[in-house]
């Protein structure tokens, strides 16, 4: 079958195309071993894990900040991103040359540039400005023109403007059948991000009064049931990606494995890499079972009644990428059926704590992170200053989105990346690791036109 055959049959041809995108969510270089290890294990609440002589290729490297543009895994990212940036803006192009009704056409672009975003949300927070490719790049002189960096500044426009044409176009709801696609409330938890992360704390606010005030969402009861099957596409869920491929089997390539208990026989879930550090241990308070949710101590009783081994070579694991064998759907360690949550209302919470500390409604914030405090089976933190409860809020947010592969870019969007890691004994160097390096494999490959980051 050819594209044409695509282009020409849109009842169905739409949906594969469509799905191509989708697909990539699903590959090792984009949510696995690479994403770990510079999402989470790069920060102070996650430790390489697996054994002292495994380095998982460069891990060890990222767990010391003893990084480089020849580290495998900046590359992994870069390519696995901007393989999903080109099956983008094909879709884009080919729904563009489909005879499809106008509202199902401006669902299907919507979608497609809701994912280009997600893409380049991704490379922007590792990279900041990055080749901007908005076409199908159709000849060398494009790819020429193409492989030069935008600035940081129009990458984030860029990302801005896909979410807002994404919002206008994409649907409110969606059916069961549909779940894992993204809706208008999708983009809107989205750019509550986005503008978060650029201080834009009026925007922020908005976007996420318009989730809160849609009352379409909520938290679940129990915090650890978020990340088990049963708390899929959840009142909690904004938007995930959909981890059930049933022909063949097929989930996100080497998530579960890469980080399961390592052990032998039946105690063998996986590689054991990226364990809960002991700083993210000591930060939860007595009695938060966000703790429980979120750490799986060696020789306990896990939730499916599992005895996990006293002998793991880990004390700890991340829990929220466990997948039970027996109360679960399970394919392999390798396909597992665990899907990733991506946007959910608990961050809209803290995201609604935080701009309103910024924008001095003391009352607002607290009452949107007290919310979380009281799931999580805590008492409520009382009126303080805005300095004070700004320091809170970002410990809420530790302990809420742990091991969520967000930690380190939060740390940088804050300013705080230097201070906390140094201390946690990484060789961290402000103004050059506040980016990670550009590959040094793309920048081969580009004649030299990509620049490198400041001081790598």
């Amino acid at each position: 079958m050819t594209i044409n055959d695509l282009i020409n049959n849109p009842s169905t041809g739409a949906d594969r195309i469509l799905g191509a995108i989708y697909n990539k969510m699903y590959d090792w270089n984009i949510h696995s071993f690479a994403w770990i290890g510079i999402s989470s294990i790069t920060s102070d609440e996650a430790d390489k894990g697996s054994t002292p002589g495994d380095g998982g290729t460069d891990k060890i490297e990222l767990d010391g900040w003893l990084i480089s543009p020849s580290n495998l895994s900046f590359n992994d990212v870069w390519e696995g991103n901007y393989e999903g940036v080109g099956r983008a803006c094909y879709a884009i192009q080919f729904f563009n040359q489909m005879n499809l009704a106008d509202d199902v056409k401006n669902r299907y672009i919507g979608e497609a540039k809701f994912l280009r975003a997600y893409f380049y949300w991704n490379l922007w927070r590792c990279y900041g400005g990055v080749p901007k490719i908005d076409k199908v790049l159709a000849s060398q002189a494009d790819i020429e023109t193409y492989s030069v960096r935008a600035s940081s500044s129009e990458i984030y426009n860029f990302i801005e403007s896909d979410l807002l044409d994404a919002m206008s176009k994409l649907p409110l709801t969606i059916s069961s059948k549909e779940n894992g696609r993204p809706t208008k409330y999708s983009a809107q938890a989205f750019l509550a991000k986005l503008y978060l992360y650029n201080k834009n704390w009026s925007l922020s606010k908005s976007m996420v009064d318009g989730i809160i005030g849609s009352n379409q969402f909520d938290l679940l009861p129990e915090y650890a049931d978020i990340w088990r099957e049963k708390g899929e596409f959840g009142k909690e869920s904004i938007w995930e990606i959909n981890a059930i491929g049933t022909n063949p089997p097929k989930g996100i390539t080497g998530y579960t494995e890469v980080q399961g208990m390592r052990g032998s026989g039946l105690d063998d879930y996986g590689w054991g890499f990226n364990v809960p550090s002991q700083d993210l241990i000591n930060a939860y308070e007595p009695g938060d079972k966000r703790k429980d949710g979120t750490v799986l101590e060696r020789g306990k009783l896990l939730w499916d009644g599992y005895q996990s081994n006293p002998n793991l070579p880990n004390p700890f694991y991340n829990y929220k990428a466990y997948v039970s064998k027996t109360a679960e759907t399970y394919f392999d360690r390798g396909q597992s059926n665990k899907n990733l949550r991506i946007f959910k209302y608990g961050e809209m919470l803290l995201i609604k704590a935080e701009v309103e500390n910024e924008l001095g409604d003391t009352t607002a914030s607290l009452l949107a992170i007290n919310k979380l405090r009281s799931r999580a089976g805590l008492g409520s933190i009382i009126a303080e200053s805005k300095d004070k409860l700004r320091e809170k809020i970002y410990h809420e947010r530790l302990v809420e989105m742990a091991m969520e592969h967000d930690r380190i870019f939060d740390l940088r969007r804050t300013g705080r990346a230097g201070a906390v890691l140094r201390k946690q004994g990484k060789a961290y160097i402000d103004g050059k690791h506040d980016l990670f390096p550009i590959p040094q494999r793309q920048i081969d490959l580009s004649g030299g036109k990509l620049a490198q980051n400041p001081m790598y």
